[in-house]
């Protein structure tokens, strides 16, 4: 099973502008996951990194504003913090365009599709429209998984310039999932530029034994690469000719609509 570690603090050193209550809160909400639902005042300290005293008016402040509750003893979020994610995916118009598009995508195809975007060296999930449950976890808008070793997550990297690239992958902490898991630097990049090349990327069970996936980038007027899209399946009920040879295609064109249509939005 996949566990999501918590983010990398920043590693560049805080300016004038830095506010470093506000970023410590920020910690302390990513503390919660789907292995830490409900942690006591002393589980937050730990996983965070601060003081008890510092971890107590962090949380106190947050369940006042109603982004936590508590029984006495745990802490865990409600449905507010909710609001912070919808902001950022009410702001941008690819969502409600994108929406529609991918559950005809789903009903045609009859697989998992999945929105995401590139955040450090993972991708977040924002939009997903479900068939099946193709992994051991639960993924769902808000869900991470490392870029590096997925479909969606090569496209995104792809559209970097090559000396930003290198710089993420000089960071990447190298675990094995399976046994197909790339980890040296020269078939991560190799498999990078040939998605580049190709303006698509399938990933064969790097990630998670039986789970295969193919992405391809939504664009923006522009042209730059702002989000891809993917269909993911399993490896025992769809093969890998199957995903390239009939599945890729419908997926290369709801991309390019959703990108056409935003490109005239």
């Amino acid at each position: 099973m996949i566990d999501t570690p918590l983010p990398i603090r920043n590693p560049h050193k805080p300016g004038d502008n830095y506010v470093q209550s506000f970023a410590r809160g920020l910690e302390v909400i990513r503390s919660f996951s789907a292995s830490a639902p409900q942690q006591t005042l002393s589980e937050v300290a730990a996983r965070t990194g601060l003081t008890r005293a510092g971890a107590r008016r962090i949380l106190l402040t947050l369940q006042t504003l109603g982004y936590l509750e508590s029984d006495g003893r745990l802490f865990r979020l409600t449905p507010r913090i909710l609001d912070l994610g919808f902001a950022y995916l009410s702001s941008m118009p690819i969502w409600d365009l994108a929406e529609p598009l991918m559950e005809a995508l789903t009903d045609r195809v009859r697989e998992s599709c999945s929105a995401a975007v590139l955040d450090g060296l993972d991708i977040v999930y924002v939009l997903r429209v479900h068939t099946h449950k193709i992994m051991s976890t639960n993924l769902a808008v808000g869900s991470r998984l490392p870029a590096f070793w997925t479909s969606m997550g090569r496209v995104l990297l792809a559209a970097l310039p090559e000396d930003e690239l290198r710089a993420r992958l000089a960071r990447l902490p190298r675990q094995p999932f399976t046994r197909h898991t790339a980890l040296d630097d020269e078939t991560l990049l190799a498999r990078i530029t040939e998605a580049r090349v190709q303006g698509w990327c399938l990933v064969d069970q790097e990630l998670e034994e039986g789970l295969i996936s193919v992405a391809a980038p939504l664009k923006n007027r522009a042209g730059a690469v702002v989000a891809a899209l993917n269909i993911s399946g399993q490896a025992n009920r769809t093969s890998i000719e199957l995903l390239r040879e009939q599945l890729l295609p419908e997926l290369l064109a709801t991309a390019q609509t959703i990108s056409r249509m935003l490109g005239t939005r």
